[in-house]
């Protein structure tokens, strides 16, 4: 990877369920503290760093990528010491089991793992059966008067995983949207736009775009371009293509669409050019289901042009997910020559 692999180590390893993400946004304001010309914190915990336009202020583009991660919160706590969960964001329990996990206490972070019964003590019919979050609990190897006394209901868990280079990619827990925010970290440090530029670091995108949505009533760009990762099923269980959605490697995702959101085609196409001319790889991404912050940008301050470019992903929403360390340098570039080539007077009208 040719961009900082240890802040992006930084931001992945570092905890923020959506509703907590006090260690990220600490991350942004560092990082963005020498590049922005203001940078300020709304009541819902978005950060949002300025860059004033040298040629035309008044022209102003919003850069979104989200801060929070998957996660989940005590509801319960049993009298022998388990923690129960309610999931913040969608998770595959299928993958939960046996995990390791941080539980963020107010007295400070406590080791966890998610409990599996061995294999020799279950019936069939437990074996094939489905888990559910409502199935998990949280064993913190302590009894129950201890973990009492530490642990609250409304306490945020979060996983323990660490960031690695494997091979061509990176892996780690919170890719999504960690990858996305150091894309736009760096993205910052290289333009030197025309336009005014507010780069947004947004909250609780997991639980439905409410920070981007809450942002947008704040904010009224002219343009609004969001970054977030896509599905990338190049693996072998999708021997199908088409279904592949993008593929590692592939170079930056240009968004066409997801559940959420139709981007803009004139934004779209400029991109494109933008990645043609400047010879930054990229592909173009059809996403069936899932939303990004894009929408969020788009409904709540009337009609906006909109663009997003995405980050391919594998393994989107489990404990550890990969990224192909070309794409992310190709988001990084793409972004910033489009930001630098915005000039305030292309017609983004339908």
């Amino acid at each position: 990877m040719n961009a900082n692999f240890e802040l992006l180590t930084e931001l992945t390893e570092a905890h923020g369920a959506p509703g907590h993400e006090d260690r990220i946004r600490e991350i942004v304001r560092r990082e963005l503290g020498d590049v922005a010309d203001e940078i300020r914190t709304d009541a819902m915990g978005n950060v949002v760093a300025t860059v004033e336009g040298s040629e035309d202020p008044d022209y102003e583009v919003a850069v979104a990528a989200h801060m929070d991660e998957i996660g989940f919160m005590v509801k319960h706590v049993t009298e022998a010491g388990f923690l129960k969960l309610d999931a913040l964001g969608g998770w595959d329990p299928r993958v939960l089991r046996a995990q390791r996990v941080t539980v963020h206490a107010a007295e400070g972070d406590l080791d966890g793992v998610i409990g599996s019964p061995p294999p020799h003590t279950m019936s069939e019919e437990e074996r094939e059966s489905t888990d559910e979050i409502e199935d998990l609990y949280v064993d913190l190897g302590r009894d129950g008067e201890d973990v009492a006394d530490l642990v609250s209901v409304g306490d945020v868990v979060t996983m323990s995983q660490d960031t690695r280079a494997l091979g061509e990619t990176v892996t780690g827990k919170s890719m999504d949207d960690r990858v996305c925010l150091f894309a736009m970290l760096e993205a910052a440090k290289r333009v030197d736009p025309d336009v005014t530029v507010h780069f947004a670091a947004t909250v609780q995108e997991e639980v439905g775009l409410r920070g981007a949505r809450a942002l947008g009533v704040d904010l009224d760009p002219d343009l609004a371009v969001a970054l977030d990762v896509t599905v990338a099923n190049d693996i072998p269980q999708f021997s199908d293509e088409s279904k592949h959605v993008t593929e590692l490697g592939g170079g930056a995702a240009i968004k066409l669409k997801d559940g959420s959101v139709i981007t803009n085609p004139t934004v779209r196409k400029r991109m494109e050019s933008v990645a043609e001319t400047e010879n930054v790889d990229h592909q173009l991404e059809v996403l069936p289901a899932g939303g990004t912050d894009t929408a969020g940008f788009q409904n709540t301050h009337g009609a906006k042009p909109v663009g997003a470019i995405s980050v391919p992903l594998r393994y989107m929403h489990t404990v550890t997910e990969a990224a192909h360390a070309d794409d992310v340098d190709a988001t990084i570039d793409l972004l910033a020559a489009f930001l630098d080539t915005e000039t305030g007077e292309h017609d983004y009208r339908l």
